[in-house]
């Protein structure tokens, strides 16, 4: 019989974690499966306690290969997958019980070429929230595709997902040697796919391992291991060139996150004198993502690349724990009068002797109005509201502020009375909304020092948008809920 689902398993030196992952497949509520171990030439007990589970359930089966790294293993137990489903599992991972059933399920229902879903990371025996991932999945969105759904760029692992193995040998889906492996494949399986179901049901348990491991989690600071990354990420920028320049910029804002981290880090950890081969590697990251990019990233950010740039390992390593110490984040300030300014407050601004550009900590991109309902109700004549409005990192007094209460067809201005450096008072007039939409949203624009910001209120700290409703039917103002 044909199993309806194939989990294809890499599986090198994880033997303590190896059971673990298999009785977690083993307990997946969809029972129609096969799982391909492909030993990669593992030196420990891993290939036994695989061909113990073999010998015990026949959906299991074990297939060797000398060692070649995650790739190739995985391309080995591709091409014995049996199933019209594919499905891969690292084999110190866990995989949740109804993670295959869902989407698998999903994907009968829709058609989709792939189903993904969201990915909890497991550290001695406790989950939590993959960073990578959290942006991606956190509402469930079916038949989409990455570029009507550019965080989908994001998902750049083939382990939180189902595909059609049509699909996969049909588009040519193959994985390249070495460490990062996964990355080229994730992103060519979304921009190919005619459709992508997103779950925001958790469908994977990503481990991260003990301290002092071989793993490449701890390796990834090696220079030849952010050789291998910068390849793969290479490769990517190629590919999207190609078939897809629109989602590069998505890419690149993530290798800017969340990779280059990694080369400020060999930076850091190496030895004072002995920074130049680190500094070539850095070199090459550099040139390949070219000045566009780096100008394009966060003002602190800039500064790091800048100083790599120039080989300030000093500068970069005090940076470095600058922002690891603003735990509540950093400050914009600004400078300037008849042409204001609003630079990140950060080390080394305006310093003569390094003479670093201003340019490098210009941050009024990064600046944006916070602007909260903390109070508003019925007073019985009139509905009374009050609120702040801040600019996000900046510690001044937000200049004129602004008020317009708006349908999406008409704008009513409101007149707001501030209340000490932030704090505002509005009252809106119910006749003012007669004639309009059952629903209002509330603007603010401030205008500080040449700076001009909008945003929309928002109900509390970190709410929702906040929204005045108008009961349905008669449109009149009076009819704002008491």
């Amino acid at each position: 019989m044909i199993p309806l689902l194939s989990i294809v398993v890499p599986i090198h030196d994880v033997e303590p974690y190896l059971a673990e992952c298999l009785e977690s497949l083993a307990a997946q509520t969809l029972k129609d499966f096969e799982v391909v171990c492909v030993d990669d030439g593992s030196l420990d007990g891993s290939r036994r306690v695989a061909e113990e589970f073999a010998g015990r359930d026949s959906r299991f089966v074990v297939l060797r290969q000398p060692h070649q790294g995650p790739g190739p293993a995985r391309n080995l137990g591709v091409r014995h997958a049996r199933a019209p489903y594919l499905a891969f599992a690292d084999g110190d991972d866990v995989v949740p019980p109804r993670a295959y059933e869902l989407l698998v399920s999903s994907l009968r229902e829709t058609g989709s070429d792939l189903a993904c879903g969201a990915v909890l990371r497991l550290e001695d025996g406790e989950l939590a929230p993959s960073t990578m991932h959290e942006k991606v999945f956190r509402r469930r969105v079916l038949c989409t595709h990455v570029m009507d759904r550019r965080s989908l760029a994001r998902d750049r692992t083939v382990w939180n997902k189902v595909y059609r193995t049509a699909f996969w040998r049909e588009r040519g889906l193959e994985f390249p040697a070495g460490i990062y492996e996964d990355v080229p494949v994730a992103i060519r399986a979304h921009v190919l796919a005619a459709g992508v179901d997103v779950l925001d049901d958790v469908v994977y348990h990503w481990r991260r391992r003990d301290a002092g491991e071989g793993s490449i989690t701890q390796r990834r600071t090696e220079l030849p291991n952010l050789t291998e990354r910068l390849g793969a990420i290479r490769s990517v920028r190629a590919f999207l060139d190609e078939t897809a320049p629109e989602l590069k910029a998505t890419f690149d804002d993530l290798v800017l996150e969340k990779d280059i981290v990694f080369l400020f880090q060999a930076l850091e950890e190496a030895a004072d004198g002995d920074c130049g081969p680190a500094l070539e590697v850095a070199g090459q990251w550099l040139a390949e993502l070219g000045p566009e990019v780096i100008a394009a990233a966060p003002s602190l950010r800039r500064l790091e690349l800048h100083l790599v740039e120039r080989g300030l390992v000093k500068e970069l390593r005090q940076v470095r724990e600058f922002r690891r110490a603003a735990a509540e984040g950093t400050r914009v300030v600004p400078r300037g009068w008849r042409n204001t300014g609003w630079y990140g407050d950060y080390p080394y601004f305006r310093d003569r002797k390094l003479a670093i550009p201003d340019e490098v900590y210009d941050a009024r991109e990064e600046l944006r109005l916070v602007a909260k309902v903390e109070e508003c109700g019925w007073t019985g004549r009139e509905y009374l509201l009050r609120g702040q409005v801040a600019i996000h990192r900046v510690e001044c007094k937000p200049g004129r502020v602004s008020l317009v209460l708006s349908d999406g067809r008409r704008k009513v201005p409101l007149t707001a009375k501030r209340v000490g450096p932030q704090g505002l008072v509005a009252t809106i007039d119910p006749r003012s909304l007669e004639g309009g939409g059952p629903t209002w949203r509330l603007q603010a624009r401030t205008e500080t020092r040449g700076l001009v910001l909008k945003g929309w209120f928002r109900d509390g700290e970190s709410g929702p948008t906040w929204r005045l409703s108008v009961a349905e039917g008669s449109r009149r103002g009076m009819d704002i809920p008491q």
